[in-house]
């Protein structure tokens, strides 16, 4: 109890770093159990699957980032009594405005995802896959790309109850989410599922999400809220968009920072290699996500006092709990290293699978770690300053990806891994001071106004 509350764990942290580390750790067990249940081929189609699915990020649009900061903003003008809000009729009727239009926004992309995916997933492997014609993808493809797009529409939901203050609760949905599909899917696979694994899991993560909006009291907040009569209206066009497409764009940036590595890596050193490169980027995702539970669950928070123009109090919760998220960050992974050492000096193997092996050298697994840590700064500094509404971070963010990709495609064709993974470390470090400097300089101008 001393260190959680040293650590400023609360329920809401709780909830968000246990469904990291199941998520985290789920990613471990999966690859295991791929190991043992798929062939080689229906490995590659399994990993194909979750690749073509990430598009989503081009769907979504950044629009839960959005949601989130919206609905704090007007709620921190409200009252709750029981699931009802109570207060001016003009945050009221925006908040009922927001979820009006969210739910139109993500009816009409979930239909253009599940419309994009089963055209390109499909064209895709039909010309790809013409030498795996003993595979069964089809059917496991169209059910998957259906649960996709249907969890798309979901998610607001989420986002929304989130920017409410609902933080512990939308925590524990989530912990319950990661949990029951890690489940699902080990048990899909020790079954002879195969590639069902991934709809399955997507299954079990609709039903999840319904009996949470069924039984709990968070589908009548919702309900309650969609109901209020509209006579404000949240103008798409110059509120939301301004705000909006460099939110996306910067989205867009850090999916082709990421995605650039393992197809690289792949060409030039191998498929062990881009494996070694999927896995430890896996495992350094999941520790960043734990630690960005310390922030991501204070977002509500840090807007509400915001738009109170309370800033010293902001000051001194967003700085207490950038310590905290370093300091647990800093600790995973030192534990994560002593882990692979461990491991690998002694040989150390599970199910005669040498785990250690399956992750990159010593220099490269560094050279990836630093970054990480570094991140860790960046990211509160632009989660705090995305708090007011804005998104300072797009150029940044823009000019972060071309480099890296600069860098991932022509020093990854000529050093491989190591030159890959040392030319992301050195720019994530040398950019580091621009974005302080936008932290400092966006704060000090926005709260002297």
């Amino acid at each position: 109890m001393w260190l959680a509350k040293k650590l400023g764990i609360d329920k809401s942290i709780a909830y968000s770093s246990a469904g990291q580390m199941v998520s985290a750790g789920g990613g471990f067990l999966t690859a295991l159990f791929i190991l043992k249940c798929l062939s080689a081929e229906e490995q590659g189609y399994y990993y194909t699957f979750k690749s073509i699915l990430a598009i989503q990020v081009f769907f979504e649009l950044g629009m839960n980032t959005v949601i989130t900061q919206y609905v704090a903003h007007d709620v921190a003008h409200l009252q709750w009594d029981d699931s009802m809000l109570i207060g001016e009729e003009r945050y009221r009727s925006r908040l009922s405005s927001m979820l009006h239009f969210c739910t139109k926004w993500y009816i009409f992309f979930s239909c253009i995802l599940l419309v994009a995916l089963i055209i390109g997933g499909y064209s895709f492997f039909y010309h790809f896959g013409e030498a795996d014609n003993d595979i069964n993808w089809q059917i496991p493809w169209l059910i998957l790309c259906f649960t996709t797009a249907l969890n798309l529409l979901i998610t607001p939901v989420f986002s929304y109850l989130q920017g409410l203050g609902k933080v512990k609760d939308v925590q524990k949905y989530y912990f319950y989410k990661y949990t029951f599909y890690l489940i699902s899917v080990l048990v899909s696979f020790a079954l002879g599922a195969k590639l069902y694994a991934l709809s399955i899991g997507n299954i079990v993560y609709i039903l999840v999400s319904a009996i949470f909006l069924l039984c709990t009291p968070l589908g009548k907040i919702v309900w309650n809220i969609y109901k209020i009569k509209v006579t404000e209206r949240i103008s798409y066009i110059k509120e939301i968009l301004p705000f909006q497409w460099k939110i996306a764009v910067s989205w867009v940036s850090g999916y082709f920072i990421f995605q650039l590595f393992s197809p690289t890596i792949f060409a030039t050193n191998g498929a062990v290699a881009a494996g070694q490169m999927g896995m430890t980027l896996t495992v350094l995702t999941g520790i960043q996500a734990l630690t960005y539970s310390w922030t991501s669950t204070k977002i509500p928070i840090y807007s509400g006092l915001i738009e109170k123009k309370q800033y010293s109090q902001l000051d001194r919760l967003f700085y207490f709990t950038v310590r905290q998220a370093v300091s647990v960050n800093a600790v995973c992974l030192a534990g994560f290293f002593m882990f692979i050492f461990i491991f690998r000096h002694f040989g150390i193997t599970i199910t005669n699978v040498n785990l250690a092996e399956r992750f990159l050298p010593y220099i490269p697994m560094i050279m990836m770690m630093i970054p990480e840590f570094a991140n860790q700064f960046i990211t509160a500094w632009a989660t705090y300053l995305r708090c007011h509404k804005q998104e300072p971070y797009l150029i940044y963010s823009i000019v972060t990806a071309i480099l890296c990709c600069i860098s991932t495609l022509l020093i990854g064709r000529i050093w491989g891994v190591n030159g890959i993974t040392t030319g992301y470390c050195l720019i994530t470090l040398a950019l580091m001071p621009w974005a302080y400097i936008i932290f400092k300089t966006k704060r000090d101008l926005w709260h002297s106004n």
